[in-house]
């Protein structure tokens, strides 16, 4: 694929099916990550990967997470159990915070998710879809904890990945409605 179509092409695919990324595929959403601008090289992310009964762990974990801090309807723990089922593969990325005297955390927060978005290019790329999903459950401190993450680190966002059942079409706006020229006299 061409990359200037794929930039202009790319979009979130919400339902995700069967496969998930080959390994060979998923070799290249890594290297894809691996190359995002990165001030300092401090490589500030890491990216766990969720398949198979995994996923369901991951549904309990969203749904004691958000027991412990209120009471959930049925039909809240039934979203929060099967939400990471809607795709076969998901990939947590994190920002791993460095102190660093020239690269502050904002910057380095911005490299983890330069590096989730190369990896979804890469994905539409290779022809596996992909949406970016984020929410109440990527900032909850107990579901950091119960995926490992250290002090110094955040989730990103969550990584759906699989084949659509169709993809949308979602108008692009036009540039002229986001640029300003400023500074000439």
């Amino acid at each position: 694929m061409d990359a200037v179509e794929l930039l202009l092409n790319r979009v979130s695919s919400p339902v995700l099916e069967e496969p998930a990324p080959t390994p060979e595929q998923l070799d290249l959403l890594y290297r894809a990550a691996l190359r995002a601008p990165d001030h300092g090289s401090l490589r500030p992310y890491r990216f766990l990967q969720i398949e198979g009964a995994g996923r369901e762990k991951l549904g309990q974990v969203f749904v004691d997470a958000a027991s412990a801090e209120r009471e959930l309807s049925d039909a809240e723990e039934q979203k929060l159990r099967q939400a990471p089922l809607r795709a076969p593969m998901l990939l947590v990325v994190i920002a791993s915070l460095q102190s660093h005297p020239k690269v502050p955390e904002i910057e380095q927060q911005i490299t983890a998710g330069c590096a989730a978005h190369s990896m979804i290019l890469a994905a539409f790329a290779q022809g596996v879809d992909a949406i970016w999903r984020s929410g109440e459950m990527a900032f909850n401190p107990r579901v950091k904890q119960r995926l490992g993450l250290a002090e110094n680190e955040q989730i990103i966002g969550f990584i759906y990945l699989g084949k659509a059942r169709k993809h949308r079409v979602v108008p692009c706006p036009q540039p002229g409605e986001f640029v300003q020229k400023w500074g000439k006299g």
